[in-house]
């Protein structure tokens, strides 16, 4: 864990279990590496990458004031866990790749020690997209990762993916709140 901390404050590029899937990080003020991140995964630069928190205090520092009905309704039961939120960001925090060019950034708080031991280690957000080329197959084992994609990053963390299903995403970032992708979470359209 050590190895990955210090690649990670170093710009590099560290690939690791999450509780949905794999994912493939760097720090979120690392603009060489975010971009070194996108230009591995060869995802299109105009589309948003979530992150990573370790605490709802971390995500707050990034993010404009969380509304409280997202904090009651969704963060204080669903927070670890298998959902993504979208929320408005502090754009001048958040660089322009990880927010896909908007004003919004995908946040969610893993259920998986080795992942969030790797975020408070580091002390900021990671980003946390799935660890393959984009529209590429999600890698919910170890066996499930490219090698081409891994021989282009710094740094594998070995361990199990324990849901091995994509996170739920919601955009709470307007009234009425909507359902971008139906994962490991499921999610009623009461609560919305």
């Amino acid at each position: 864990m050590t190895q990955a901390v210090t690649i990670l404050n170093q710009g590099g590029i560290v690939i690791f279990p999450t509780d949905t899937a794999f994912g493939i990080g760097c720090r979120i003020d690392d603009e060489a590496a975010v971009q070194k991140l996108f230009q591995i995964r060869r995802r299109p630069q105009e589309k948003a990458t979530p992150v990573l928190v370790d605490t709802v205090t971390m995500a707050q520092r990034y993010l404009e004031p969380i509304p409280q009905d997202v904090m009651n309704n969704l963060i204080e039961s669903y927070w670890p866990g298998a959902l993504t939120i979208v929320l408005k960001c502090k754009v001048a925090m958040v660089p322009h790749f990880v927010r896909g060019g908007g004003e919004t950034l995908g946040v969610r708080i893993p259920n998986h020690l080795i992942a969030r031991q790797l975020i408070r280690e580091v002390g900021i957000p990671v980003l946390g997209p799935s660890a393959n080329f984009a529209g590429e197959k999600t890698p919910f084992s170890i066996e499930d990762l490219d090698s081409a994609l891994t021989k282009q990053v710094d740094f594998v963390v070995e361990g199990v993916c324990t849901l091995k299903k994509a996170s739920t995403v919601i955009d709470c970032s307007a009234k009425p709140w909507k359902i971008l992708r139906q994962g490991a979470l499921q999610v009623s359209s009461s609560m919305l």
